[in-house]
Order: structure tokens, then sequence, then C-alpha cells
């Protein structure tokens, strides 16, 4: 056989291996093919549903019918949450001066003003073609009350900054670290150094109980909160939305800081030797004008009426404390001398 017929052949044969065929030179039989793929059973094909938990299924080795508050792994992970975040809050309370109410803190006060300093910028670049220059009278005389005021809040150290802004809106307000901006507005209902004493012994207050991190360290345990519930698979959305957390949360929050703030405010004012009565009188001519006279359930801070209300209650504590205070100093002797002539808009 030649070498073609020989390569041939290899080629062929592995087609043709199952291939029974005769030749002859008179009759040609025709071939047979064997089959070379495995019979199988005729029998038809049997459907086994899938187990189910009645069939005793058990899916990451627990048993689905056992309840979930019934598995050891959940409450090791619930315990151990609760020894974490438990030590964390317990370790970060704190009282707030004065008052002496418990809270929980948890910003320091870098932290508080690196988050001020935004505020600050947004302030400036609002207001500050409206910022009254140093020597003008009404920056003196803003700055006037408020060093007896800052003398006696024992945060002499801390770098103060009064700015009195000339635009009509009846307001004032205070940034972390000591930046307090009055609107020449509220001018006409403070009328004189004891009505000024109350609006800012009320900003240094906030400044003093630091409300804002407070405010912050308060929003961290909502967050923690949200995030508990949803890990345990519930919806929190209805909960925890826009008006949950304005009118339910954050407002009824911050109208106790605005009324700690009243109070401690008061008690600094007695302390700096400025007639704590006249505090009443100013939030009777804030009601009388009519300013921010909304339902307190929709306000950030309390109604007139209830400052009033929690003003005089303790008002007896406060002329204590003027009694106490030694008005017989220098600084007494300089505030009952330009009593007579306070300035008047």
């Amino acid at each position: 056989m030649s070498f073609l017929g020989l390569r041939t052949k290899a080629v062929l044969w592995p087609l043709t291996r199952n291939i029974s065929c005769s030749f002859n030179r008179q009759l040609i039989q025709p071939c047979s093919i064997r089959p070379s793929v495995r019979s199988y059973s005729s029998s038809p094909i049997k459907y086994r549903p899938p187990l189910t938990v009645a069939d005793g299924y058990k899916r990451f080795g627990n048993n689905s019918r056992e309840p979930f508050y019934m598995s050891k792994r959940l409450w090791v992970f619930t315990a151990t949450g609760v020894v974490i975040y438990g030590g964390y809050y317990v370790t970060h309370l704190e009282k707030v001066p004065i008052s002496g109410r418990l809270r929980f803190m948890s910003i320091t006060p870098k932290q508080e003003e690196a988050m001020a300093v935004l505020a600050y910028n947004d302030v400036m670049r609002q207001f500050g073609r409206r910022i009254l220059p140093p020597n003008h009278p009404y920056t003196l005389f803003v700055k006037k009350v408020a060093k007896r005021l800052v003398k006696v809040s024992g945060l002499e150290n801390m770098k103060w900054e009064f700015y009195v802004i000339d635009s009509p809106e009846r307001n004032a307000f205070v940034l972390p670290g000591g930046k307090v901006f009055v609107f020449t507005g509220i001018l006409p209902v403070v009328k004189n150094e004891d009505g000024m004493a109350a609006v800012l012994g009320h900003e240094i207050a906030h400044q003093l109980a630091r409300h804002s991190a407070e405010k912050v360290s308060f929003t961290k345990i909502i967050l923690v909160l949200i995030m508990t519930l949803q890990l345990f698979g519930v919806d929190t959305t209805f909960l925890f939305n826009q008006v949950t957390m304005n009118y339910l949360l954050m407002s009824p929050f911050s109208r106790k800081c605005e009324t700690e703030a009243d109070l401690i405010g008061l008690q600094l004012m007695a302390q700096a030797c400025f007639e704590p009565r006249e505090s009443l009188e100013v939030w009777k001519r804030m009601s009388a004008i009519g300013e921010h006279d909304i339902p307190q359930f929709l306000s950030t801070h309390p109604s007139h009426e209830n400052r009033i209300q929690r003003l005089k209650k303790e008002m007896p504590m406060a002329l204590q404390k003027l009694e106490e205070s030694d008005c017989s100093t220098e600084v007494g002797y300089l505030a009952d001398m330009f009593r007579e002539a306070r300035v008047r808009w």
C-alpha cells in the first residue's frame, strides 16, 4: 500500500470504525452502522419536588421554623452592639453649666469651631456689607453690655467677636467660637442695657451650653437608631421622614435648647448686675409686635407666653443671684452711673 493509502486509512479509520461493510466485485452489501452511544433505560423520569419546611429543610444550618428572636447569633450581635454603643454613650455624657442638665456630647470644641467656619463665611457673604464699623455707637453699646456678661460666664479666654448688622430684622444669633451677630431691628425692642443684656445673655448662654455641638450629637443618635432598625428589616421611611424629623424630633429639641438658654442667660445677667426683670419686658414687647407669632409646635422657639411664664418661675432665683453678686465693685458702680443715661431707640 502506498504512503497515500496509509495516510487516508489513518484519517478515515476513526470515522469508519463503527461501520461494517462487505464489498465484492458482483454485489455491494449495504453498510450497517453500530451505534456507539450508550443506551438508556426507557423508563420515564420521575419528578421530585423541592424540599419544603415540612420536609425538615434547613437553611444555613438553622431550622427555619425557629423564630428569629430565638437565634443565639442574633442575641450575641445585639448584646455586642448594646455594650459598644451603650459604653460610648455613657462615656460621653456631661452636664450643662449652670442648668446642670445631663446630655450626650460627642463633638469636641475644636470640631465645633471647624464646623462654624462655613457658617461664618456664609453670614459674612450675606451681611458683610451691612455690618456697622467697630466705632459705631450701636456697636459700642453692644460690646459694652457683652463685656460684663462674658466676664461672669467664665469664657473670657474665648475670642469673642460682636457684630451689629444694619437690618430691620428683630433677631440675634451666635455661632460656635463666640461670634455674636445682632441686628439693629432688635434695638428698639431691648430699649436699654438691661434689655440688651437679656438678648446677649441668651446668645452667650448658647455658647456656654454648646447647643450647636449638642444638636450634631443628637443627630448622631438618630442616625444610629435608623441604621439599627434597618438592620432588623424595619422600614424607616414612614418613621423618619422629613415631617417626623422636623416636627417630632428636631423642633422639640431646639425649643428645649432655647428655653435653657433663656434660663442660663437670666442667671448671667443677674450675676453681671443687670436687672433680670427686664427680660420679662423684652419678651412682652416682642409679643406685642407679633414677632414670630406662630403656633409653638411649628416653631423652633418657644412661644412668647411660655417664655414669659418660665422666666417668671425662675425669677426668684435670679433675684437672689443679683443680691449675692458683688454689684458694689467698679463694674456695678459704672452700671449704676450709666443707668439713668441709657441709650434708647
